[in-house]
């Protein structure tokens, strides 16, 4: 049996098993929020795997040990600022955002953003927040669908148009029959697999490079002293630069609306605190991985061009025919899966926060499922039509997103009333400054300072500095209004 027929073989059963998770989750869906929360009944194992397959998926396995891989041990700045980000969402966003999506039936996280407005300033700022999502989120989907195909014309006879449509079909299925129920249990098996491929590959590959110590010597003899080094070589304004930019990755967490809507759909507070155990205990087993992967590849196969494909050769290299065919199986099925947690959060921003559902009273499901399949077709017709280097860009998503809706949680969470209009504000300005950060950092370097740093390694410009406005913003909106309190008193 070659290689090629176990993985398809694999990947066939993978996705009979999501299809028929979302036949088994339909019954479960009878209204809105059953189908975009669940009914709010998810326990700790399904609301901690389903967030961390969510949050860190074929990414991890493909692009962090790629990245440790190619930079060293500076790479490692990125995890305490991952597993950070764990621990603000769970125990100190959680609570507050769980138990105010019950007390006021809060569907989606614009509901919670726009929770202390009132009148038209609510209702255009809960449409603008839902457009930001359905924007960034569409060209995600399609980034993640085009990804899937070039995945698989590397190993099968098909074409890229036809993996696409293979690929989204399968997934757009069962998202649209189970909802989040099946979104939320498929990412469960899908962050199972995860753990499992990151503990067997990379033993396989330090196995077979004679242990940890021989890595150490072996890299210590070939490498430049940068590449054992957690300052990859930066000094000064560079290193700064450079450190703040990967810990500040984690900050893109603080506002994505697919994962903070696990807080809203996790059962209880006990289930709350155990799920953070679980997802803070999957992160360390998969980066420590993730880790041992890129060391013990760079010694094993020094040349390999793409950094991103050394987890596909030590599967391949280092492993028996049958498991690394499961292996490589997996990690495909993990870039598809990742399209459906974003998918069901546009259809959210379409559905519920863009009005669409109030037009069909006493069918939001339905309507709901339609809001999805058009995103999921317009997501694909943009996979197969637009280049990409398109597609490269839309990870600015993550950071966008992050500046525009992360501040405004921090400030409610913290018992702050974030009127509609500073909230507006907020988002506009910390995506704003975003995409231009994103559209200094993607044009040709010039002599200035300001397009230097935006070049550095990290780009901290990107993370960090568009939360600055929103803050600034809302930090004003709260003295002004504690100014008023005191002038009324």
């Amino acid at each position: 049996m070659s290689e090629a027929t176990v993985i398809l073989i694999t990947l066939v059963a993978y996705k009979v098993m999501m299809i028929l998770i979302g036949l088994w989750a339909a019954s479960r869906n009878r209204s809105e929020a059953d189908f975009f929360l669940g009914g709010r009944g998810l326990g700790p194992f399904v609301a901690g795997l389903s967030y961390a397959a969510s949050t860190s998926s074929a990414w991890v396995i493909l692009g962090f040990s790629g990245f440790v891989y190619a930079v060293g041990l500076s790479a490692l700045w990125m995890i305490p600022g991952i597993l950070g980000a764990y621990a603000v969402v769970w125990l100190y966003f959680g609570q507050r955002v769980r138990e105010e999506s019950v007390e006021h039936q809060q569907v989606t996280l614009t509901d919670f953003l726009v929770q202390d407005g009132y009148g038209d300033w609510k209702r255009v700022a809960a449409v603008a927040a839902g457009a930001l999502v359905l924007s960034c989120f569409v060209f995600y989907v399609a980034a993640q669908l085009d990804a899937a195909g070039t995945a698989l014309t590397e190993h099968f006879a098909v074409n890229t148009t036809s993996a696409i449509i293979i690929g989204a079909v399968i997934v757009v299925f069962y998202s649209l029959v189970g909802g989040f129920w099946a979104v939320s249990v498929t990412d469960t098996v899908q962050a199972a697999i995860m753990m499992i491929v990151s503990v067997g590959v990379p033993i396989a590959a330090l196995v077979a490079a004679g242990g940890p110590m021989e890595v150490w010597t072996a890299l210590s003899a070939s490498m430049p002293a940068d590449y054992l080094s957690f300052s990859g070589g930066h000094a000064g304004f560079v290193l700064v630069g450079f450190t703040v930019g990967l810990v500040g990755m984690s900050l893109g967490a603080l506002g994505q609306p697919h994962l903070l809507a696990r807080l809203m759909a996790v059962k209880g507070e006990a289930e709350r605190r155990q799920a953070f155990g679980i997802v803070f205990g999957w992160g360390l087993v998969v980066f420590t991985g993730m880790v041992a992967l890129g060391l013990s590849g760079r010694v094993l196969v020094p040349d390999i061009g793409n950094a991103e494909a050394l987890f596909y050769r030590a599967a391949s290299d280092f492993l028996p025919l049958v498991l690394a065919g499961i292996a490589t199986a997996a990690t495909l099925s993990a870039v598809m899966s990742t399209v459906d947690s974003l998918l069901l959060a546009a259809a959210g921003a379409v559905a519920h926060d863009m009005g669409v559902n109030r037009r069909f009273p006493g069918h939001e499901a339905w309507a709901s499922r339609a809001a999805m399949f058009a995103v999921a077709a317009l997501a694909v017709a943009l996979a197969l039509s637009m280049p990409d280097t398109i597609f490269n860009r839309v990870l600015f998503a993550w950071s966008a997103l992050g500046a525009a809706f992360g501040p405004i949680v921090l400030f409610r969470v913290m018992g702050h009333a974030v009127r509609a209009g500073p909230a507006l504000a907020a988002m506009v300005s910390g995506f704003a400054v975003t995409v231009l950060f994103f559209s200094l950092g993607s044009a040709p370097p010039t002599d200035s300072m300001l397009s230097q740093a935006a070049h550095m390694p990290g780009d901290p410009f990107e993370r960090v500095v568009p939360w600055f406005a929103p803050v600034l913003i809302l930090w004003l909106s709260t003295l002004r209004r504690g100014q008023g309190d005191a002038a009324a008193s």
